[in-house]
């Protein structure tokens, strides 16, 4: 260590949901699932909560595009930390503001584990858990069990905040049909159709 040289590390503080975001992409083309070759990971840092999104390119139009539609659903975060890599270019940063006026865009480090150490771990994750999904289902479609691994992933528990990260965002935790409802277990196993009058 050079003498006088210190690295000083000024922690994320964050009180509430959605206040600062990481997205980085997973690459994927080297088991690409028909045309699509990469992953958007979206992750709230507070709550962990993950939206994965399959991309075919990492163009500029796709990428903000699929960017965008996550805002849509969950609200644009204050700030978003991005890795000013290859992955996400000034162009993105500056067409997602162009189409969400008023957000703050802060790029983080490439592969600097006090920016993008979350995110980064979540990639691994993410990957990982789709690998054993696929071998699981025998198929080598990862789109199809996307959805299935963001669920697995959001319903977990996080031991920070003490409860699921899906619970954390809707404050209830998610359900899975009847089986999760109030009803009793032999009712909800046996019905099969509602009928309205």
């Amino acid at each position: 260590m050079v003498k006088g040289k210190y690295v000083v590390v000024k922690k994320i503080v964050m009180s509430e949901m959605n206040s600062r975001c990481q997205a980085d992409l997973i690459n994927m083309q080297s088991e690409p699932d028909g045309d699509y070759k990469f992953i958007l990971n979206y992750q709230d840092l507070l709550t962990k909560f993950v939206v994965f999104q399959p991309l075919e390119t990492k163009i500029v139009d796709e990428v903000t595009d699929v960017i965008f539609k996550t805002f849509c659903l969950l609200g644009a975060s204050n700030i978003l930390h991005s890795d000013n890599g290859r992955e996400f270019c000034n162009k993105v940063i500056e067409a997602l503001v162009a189409k969400w006026k008023g957000i703050k865009i802060v790029h983080g480090k490439p592969r600097h584990s006090q920016s993008q150490g979350s995110v980064e771990r979540a990639n691994q994750d993410a990957r990982d858990s789709l690998i054993a999904w696929m071998k699981e289902n025998n198929t080598s479609r990862w789109v199809s069990g996307l959805r299935i691994v963001q669920s697995s992933k959001n319903c977990s528990y996080h031991p920070e905040i003490k409860i699921t990260l899906y619970e954390a965002l809707f404050s209830v935790p998610q359900k899975n049909g009847l089986l999760h409802s109030c009803l009793p277990s032999d009712i909800a196993g046996n019905i099969d159709t509602e009928e309205l009058e």
